[in-house]
């Protein structure tokens, strides 16, 4: 698991005009959900982005007030014109239970297919999984050297010691298909579907 430190500070109250405050101070609320009581804090806006706009981190060391826990972000709400952050949800991680994480996928290597004129197509950028904290990575790996025209990976084809994935497994990850002027060029050279067979020309005596 790929982790980035957080330092927050207790809020004193809570409420919307506290929240609003902590906001003009360039402030974000936040919730620590998962432990024996919720824990209300505020983090310093700047420093938030490390973990909201880092799409390698699925970690979060927080240290709120002296006291240190290992946590995730769990929901994220943000101003509907301007963007800014405007409250993050976080759960707290047991290292000995499992927990569900989105990683980003990065592919490795130059498709067989590609080299061959094929064009490459990846639906899916990130993908589902469950995990211990500790088994979880920053991001997956999937190697396309391999991938040939009309090939694909699938979600069932990935397989990652300590993790469970969670989207269905006929998804398609990544594949390698037809460019559509050689689809053209196949569909040419291919006979017309059921068209009579041309007849020898009968030989000259």
């Amino acid at each position: 698991m790929n982790t980035v430190a957080l330092s927050g500070t207790l809020r004193k109250a809570v409420g919307t005009k506290d929240a609003a405050q902590l906001r003009r101070e360039k402030r974000v609320p936040c919730v620590l959900y998962g432990g024996e009581n919720t824990v209300h804090f505020s983090v310093d806006e700047a420093a938030l982005r490390k973990v909201v706009f880092t799409p390698e981190v699925n970690g979060v060391e927080l240290d709120i007030d002296g006291n240190k826990t290992l946590a995730m972000v769990q929901e994220k709400q943000f101003h509907p014109l301007t963007d800014r952050m405007m409250h993050i949800d976080f759960l707290l991680l047991d290292p000995s239970k499992e927990t569900a994480a989105t990683l980003s996928v990065r592919l490795v290597g130059q498709p067989a297919g590609v080299r061959k004129g094929g064009k490459l197509s990846q639906p899916m950028r990130k993908v589902r999984v469950k995990g211990l904290p500790g088994k979880l990575p920053g991001h997956l790996e999937v190697n396309v050297a391999d991938l040939d025209v009309n090939q694909s990976v699938k979600i069932a084809d990935l397989k990652v010691d300590g993790l469970t994935f969670i989207d269905r497994p006929s998804n398609v990850v990544v594949a390698v298909k037809m460019t559509k002027k050689e689809q053209a060029a196949e569909a040419a050279a291919a006979p017309a579907k059921g068209a009579a067979p041309a007849k020898a020309a009968p030989a000259k005596k």
